[in-house]
């Protein structure tokens, strides 16, 4: 039997380092699948389509929403953020684990329609290391660097409601080792082990 994968959902405040954490957990799992968000935001130097996300013009996203093609999407900026579904639920039937990388507006409606995914929230050290992080990708002006920050503290009050996990990432690597742990132990939960017992009940049935 091919067992379903898991789908794991990692979020976190701007600049608290996800992109570097999935990288590692990349480099240490090799049974995962991560799913390029697609996004109507211009590519910052060095992002590839495809790679580092899917980047569509406004139409195109929004012909993708009206067909039912987005697991969750949001707005961010002026921006859309969205996740194929097709390219998820293909990967998780063969029995991949699938890694979202999204933020909470996306993780509240991934939660809605797939209960059993696992939400995993980054949590900075503090935030004035969250505002150092920021500064040092010299990507954005003062102004942006504080409404990330303001954003980064709406977040936090309202992540412990909706995750079911909170990781410091003070250390990539052991960040990265504990997400794989709790994507292990996922694997051998009850919803997710569902159909293993169906069939194992089934024969205990049968030999009675």
């Amino acid at each position: 039997m091919n067992k379903r994968g898991v789908l794991t959902v990692i979020s976190g405040p701007s600049g608290v380092g996800k992109g570097t954490v999935i990288n590692r957990l990349f480099e240490i799992e090799d049974n995962l699948y991560f799913s390029v968000s697609a996004t109507t935001r211009k590519p910052r130097p060095g992002e590839i389509d495809g790679v580092h996300y899917s980047f569509k013009t406004r139409e195109e996203f929004e012909h993708d929403i009206e067909t039912g093609e987005m697991l969750e999407y949001a707005v961010f900026n002026g921006n859309y953020y969205g996740t194929p579904k097709s390219a998820v639920e293909q990967r998780l039937s063969e029995g991949k684990d699938v890694v979202l990388d999204i933020e909470i507006q996306g993780a509240r409606n991934v939660k809605k329609m797939m209960p059993e995914a696992a939400l995993i929230y980054l949590l900075p050290p503090s935030i004035e290391e969250l505002k150092r992080r920021l500064v040092g990708r010299n990507t954005e002006d003062a102004e942006t660097v504080a409404g990330r920050l303001h954003t980064a503290r709406i977040e936090l009050n309202e992540a412990p409601e909706l995750y079911d996990y909170f990781i410091v990432n003070d250390l990539v690597e052991n960040a990265a080792i504990k997400i794989k742990d709790i994507i292990e132990g996922e694997r051998c939960s009850k919803s997710a082990m569902q159909e293993v017992l169906k069939q194992i009940l089934e024969e205990a049935e049968n030999l009675a």
